[in-house]
């Protein structure tokens, strides 16, 4: 087992550590509010563990911020220049092999974000990582399943979706090859 820690990794387990420190919450209340185990938490915040994308679907939602958002700053690309295809920092799901990699740096005033979600993926988020923020997915290739409450939205290449009040929401790739999207996030208040 190699002791290398990925720095992306490393920078996503930083910033889930200082959105919980400037909250003034243990990894017990963390714990609680998101239902990821303490320890698992630790792991994380420690960079020895890669979070699925569930887990940070769960772990923005106690924050009630947009994964995006929990993200953006560990994917910040350097801003203000030229980023190159295979330049910016990309992140996987250890579990599904979902990818996103940013788009938009952090002095951006949207969030940009490229996903590839491969066949037969689910990404199930809650309700409170939509607060406070206006999202649209636009589908660049193949197609996308997405739930929205009660409502399920089918979308090919092309398509784009706008998102309504906060509502569980799910990116299900159905279909037999890979989806790739853009989700643009901007924030409407501040939280």
């Amino acid at each position: 087992m190699s002791n290398m820690v990925d720095p992306l990794v490393a920078r996503i387990g930083a910033r889930v550590r200082d959105e919980r420190e400037r909250r003034r919450w243990t990894l017990a209340q963390l714990a609680e509010a998101s239902g990821v185990s303490r320890a698992m938490i630790h792991r994380i915040e420690r960079g020895e563990s890669s979070p699925t994308a569930v887990v940070l679907g769960k772990l923005s939602g106690a924050f009630r911020i947009s994964v995006s958002s929990l993200m953006a700053m560990a994917e910040e690309t350097t801003g203000g220049g030229t980023v190159r295809t295979g330049e910016g920092a990309e992140w996987r799901d250890p579990a599904t092999g979902y990818s996103r990699r940013q788009i938009s740096g952090a002095r951006f005033p949207a969030d940009i974000a490229e996903v590839r979600l491969p066949a037969g993926a689910r990404i199930p988020y809650p309700a409170e990582t939509f607060a406070f923020v206006r999202q649209i997915v636009w589908v660049l290739e193949g197609r996308l399943t997405f739930q929205e409450g009660d409502v399920t939205h089918r979308l090919e290449a092309g398509h784009t979706l706008e998102l309504g009040a906060p509502a569980a929401c799910a990116f299900v790739n159905d279909g037999a090859e890979e989806c790739r999207y853009a989700v643009v996030r901007v924030r409407s208040e501040a939280p």
